[in-house]
């Protein structure tokens, strides 16, 4: 009979072990523990208890006492209840503790984001306030109307006043050159006036010569 060669052992595949280990669910087992953890916190598991304990006491003092030794039975039922409290309860903690601790990690990523978001819109306010600030707002636009109109009118009135003042000056001129005009019609006046007296002069100063002697 041929001996039967050993399979060759990959070290990508888990070795196969003895007798599997008992397996239950984590998870299914946690909600329990809390329910009974959650269930031995409340005034209801106190009155049940202290109810159950006095039921004890007195069947236990009578003549049909099941517990005759002292309550000794009753010791070791309350003991193994407080030894399989204890343990629920510190499973029930630390998982509440892994649930905070995730919440806990959730919210600080909440508010990083939170915080990232608060400063990327304070950046995107100031980049706002900076273009606002280049853009020309309506109070901006007012002003420049408001000097626009102030230097229109301005410069109207200067207009006004350059053409009055060019007015005034031809009047002027016209008076001026009228009193000129005047001035030389009275000098023309007086020459012609001077030219008739020497004229006149110089007549009767001539010997007057008649018809008959020139014949």
């Amino acid at each position: 009979m041929a001996e039967r060669t050993p399979r060759r052992v990959r070290l990508d595949t888990p070795m196969e072990r003895g007798a599997r280990r008992p397996h239950y669910d984590p998870e299914a087992f946690g909600r329990v523990s809390e329910r009974i953890a959650r269930f031995l916190g409340t005034a209801r598991f106190l009155v049940y208890m202290t109810v159950f304990i006095i039921f004890w006491i007195v069947i236990n003092v009578t003549p049909i006492a099941f517990d005759p030794y002292t309550f000794t039975f009753l010791t070791l039922l309350l003991s193994l209840q407080a030894s399989y409290a204890a343990p629920l309860i510190l499973l029930a903690q630390n998982r509440q503790a892994d649930r905070d601790r995730i919440s806990l990690e959730e919210d600080r990523a909440t508010s990083d984001r939170l915080q990232a978001d608060v400063e990327y819109l304070t950046r995107e306010v100031a980049s706002l306030r900076q273009a606002l600030g280049e853009v020309a707002t309506r109070e901006y636009l007012r002003d420049q109307l408001r000097e626009m109109t102030e230097e229109v009118v301005a410069r109207a009135r200067t207009v006004e006043l350059s053409a009055e003042q060019a007015q005034h000056d031809h009047a002027a001129t016209r008076k001026r050159e009228e009193r000129e005009r005047r001035a030389e019609r009275k000098k023309r006046r007086a020459g012609l006036r001077v030219e008739e007296q020497s004229v006149a002069k110089a007549g009767l100063g001539e010997p007057f010569v008649g018809e008959d002697e020139s014949d």
